[in-house]
């Protein structure tokens, strides 16, 4: 039987390069990938970074209770299939989710033997220079996404783990959260 592990955080402070990295550093598990409305950007590929769908085809999956979880984030939807996550957990060792704060709450509402490692940064700035980098965001959104982060920050007392992403040192912190996953399967 697999183990539920939760990877969140702030916006921009690494959640994906540090589950891309978790590969790369020879860990072997199975990651959810989550269903959204929004746009696909350009190096996205449907089915690997999401499943991107229309809203109307979020609205029916979840009137059809598809969902394990879902939010409106951003103005846009995002959720885990109920489906996808049940039969990863039939299979031995991590299952990854990368999910929002909103989202992390309520899978651990469901399933509180789910790990959540939440990823963080020292400072808001080093958010604000990730996201105006990744050139897919508006000033706007930008702002939004930081003024998310600050609320974020407060429920750093929620999560099983946090974990810093400190600049140039995507490595360690990769080597820390494949460490907490190691150390959680063994229990």
């Amino acid at each position: 039987m697999g183990k539920l592990f939760v990877i969140s955080g702030l916006s921009g402070a690494g959640k994906d390069s540090v589950i891309d990295g978790l590969k790369k550093a020879g860990l072997d598990y199975k990651k959810i990938v989550t269903t959204t409305t929004r746009d696909k950007r350009e190096k996205e590929k449907n089915g690997r970074e999401y499943w991107f769908i229309t809203k109307e085809e979020f609205k029916n999956m979840i009137d059809d209770n598809d969902f394990l979880e879902w939010a409106k984030v951003y103005g846009n939807y995002y959720g885990n299939s109920r489906k996808r996550v049940k039969e990863a957990l039939k299979t031995e060792g991590p299952v990854i989710l990368r999910i929002d704060c909103q989202g992390a709450k309520t899978i651990k509402d469901k399933i509180p033997n789910a790990i959540v490692i939440f990823i963080t940064v020292s400072d808001l700035d080093i958010i604000k220079n990730r996201l105006e980098k990744r050139e897919t965001e508006t000033n706007e959104s930008i702002k939004r996404r930081l003024n998310q982060a600050k609320e974020e920050l407060k429920t750093l007392n929620k999560w099983d783990y946090i974990v810093e992403n400190k600049e140039n040192e995507l490595d360690q912190t990769i080597e820390k959260v494949k460490n907490i996953i190691k150390k959680e399967l063994n229990k």
